[in-house]
């Protein structure tokens, strides 16, 4: 799918699954921050779920992959906004279910806060509402710069070679360029009780990650959780554990919409 224009900039959109005939459920990726790009669930989840019948939208990011990169507006809200308005653009008329893992997960929970009546659902794959202690993490890891040190330089001790040094290098460029390490940490909160997140969420996270240790409080804040932590996985779960991520999603899914169904009759 070529470029759409949204928000003032150039989106790069891939969607699969979509047909003109009975609608699927629409199920937007929403990929992580600065080394990541929608290209990470083109390779993993997206072309299976789309299989399954879904209706599958990934885009990059502002300032990532091949869509524009302005120099200022890396407010969580800005991505909001272009979420909001990818949406309007290709006519999506029903709940959507929002994946987003790492930074993505922050995204989908402010999205469904600003827009619940957009959102059928959210999966967060280690990622987490964007409360205080998601600001403080955000501004460790990028004004800071340890926790973003520390999580490349795992990542590439699992998984070295010259390609995968590129989009750190991409990143680099960006974090010169633009103001999204100063923005990002800026960005409008949602209240601690997480009472903004009216949908269903699931939730997974690695068991050797720092954030495993959000599952119970979750679980506890909000109406309608599930959580899920696979031993020994990291930060990187989907990547590291694929399949079993996999079929953790498409299950919650499938569940989400027999519910809906069974709800519309």
């Amino acid at each position: 799918m070529p470029k759409i224009r949204v928000n003032g900039l150039d989106v790069h959109v891939q969607r699969l699954g979509h047909t003109g005939d009975a609608p699927r459920p629409v199920v937007v990726l929403i990929h992580g921050l600065l080394i990541d790009t929608l290209a990470s669930y083109y390779f993993s989840l997206g072309p299976m779920l789309a299989e399954e019948g879904m209706d599958v939208v990934m885009y990059d990011l502002r300032g990532h992959g091949k869509t524009s990169r302005p120099p200022t507006g890396y407010l969580l809200e800005d991505f909001v906004t272009d979420l909001d308005e990818l949406l309007d653009a290709l006519e999506v008329d029903r709940p959507v279910h929002l994946v987003g893992n790492s930074f993505g997960g922050a995204i989908a929970y402010a999205m469904a806060a600003a827009h619940p009546e957009r959102v059928a659902s959210v999966v967060a794959i280690e990622g987490e509402p964007p409360a205080r202690t998601w600001q403080e993490s955000m501004y460790a890891g990028l004004v800071e710069g340890d926790l973003v040190i520390e999580r490349v330089t795992e990542w590439l001790r699992e998984n070295p070679g010259e390609r995968n040094m590129r989009p750190f290098r991409t990143a680099g460029k960006t974090l010169d360029a633009t103001t999204i390490a100063q923005e990002i940490p800026q960005s409008r909160l949602i209240d601690e009780d997480l009472s903004a997140i009216r949908c269903p969420v699931f939730a997974m996270f690695g068991g050797a990650s720092v954030l495993a240790a959000q599952a119970g409080p979750l679980e506890a804040l909000l109406a309608d959780c599930r959580t899920v932590v696979l031993p020994d996985r990291g930060h990187s779960v989907m990547v590291e554990a694929t399949r079993e991520t996999y079929t953790l999603v498409r299950d919650w899914l499938f569940e989400q919409e027999t519910h809906a169904l069974r709800g519309a009759r």
